[in-house]
């Protein structure tokens, strides 16, 4: 049942999204439109998942109406989707690979993401601070993936000093955020299982932390809860 769920998931997922990436091109004429684009195809998304019977739910403060940083645990495709619209379409950092995507590539530049080349190295990092100042002075949150890369569950990786730059420069509050999407939403994978992913919005970072100090916290918390949430997950699964 699950295989069949999912199968039809993936069918109405890639289809839908094919047609409006072509639908929503009007939406390209102005920033503004485009994000409202985004926040559909997320809202959209969300409601497809009932067929693969995996809902969400969330913990803790988001902070609607206040400019944050969001620095999220990468597990899925799920928080990419998911979060730019319940987060109300903030800025998000990726990398630059997916601005090459056809048609999706022109949605992601309009809606004013911030594309990093990670072979770049100190370059991407002055790249960053720069488009950071751009997105404060919108008065739009920024979303960070702080490890830079989708993490499978269970899995280590380390965390980069990208949202150390964005602490720094724009003096915004950091609201780490931990999630268990990879026990039913892989990396990789086809299968989508069901169940209800949870998303844990932790307490802001205090400001004027050094580096060292602002990463190990940064770190510290989302790993904590998100192995929490794991535990929980699979313990609940074994019953």
């Amino acid at each position: 049942m699950t295989f069949l769920r999912s199968l039809l998931f993936n069918l109405a997922f890639y289809g839908l999204t094919t047609i409006l990436a072509f639908l929503l091109i009007p939406c390209l004429v102005t920033p503004r439109s485009a994000q409202a684009a985004g926040r559909f195809w997320g809202w959209l998304s969300h409601k497809l998942l009932y067929i693969a019977g995996l809902t969400h739910r969330n913990e803790g403060e988001r902070h609607l109406g206040a400019q944050v940083i969001y620095a999220v645990k990468h597990q899925s495709a799920w928080e990419t989707l998911i979060l730019y619209w319940q987060l109300g379409a903030p800025v998000v950092v990726l990398k630059k690979e997916l601005m090459h995507i056809p048609v999706l590539g022109w949605f992601f530049a309009r809606a004013g993401c911030i594309a990093l080349d990670r072979k770049a190295g100190m370059a991407a990092l002055r790249h960053l601070r720069a488009q950071a100042e751009r997105a404060k002075s919108s008065g739009r949150s920024i979303l960070i993936f702080p490890q830079g890369t989708r993490v499978r569950a269970g899995q280590s990786h380390p965390y980069q000093i990208g949202v150390f730059a964005l602490y720094e420069q724009t003096g915004l509050p950091v609201i780490p955020v931990a999630l268990n999407s990879g026990q039913f939403w892989g990396r990789r994978g086809f299968t989508k299982k069901p169940g209800q992913i949870c998303v844990s919005y932790l307490p802001a970072l205090p400001a004027g932390l050094t580096r060292k100090a602002f990463m190990q916290q940064l770190e510290q918390q989302i790993e904590t809860r998100t192995a929490e949430l794991e535990a929980a997950q699979s313990s609940t699964h074994i019953r």
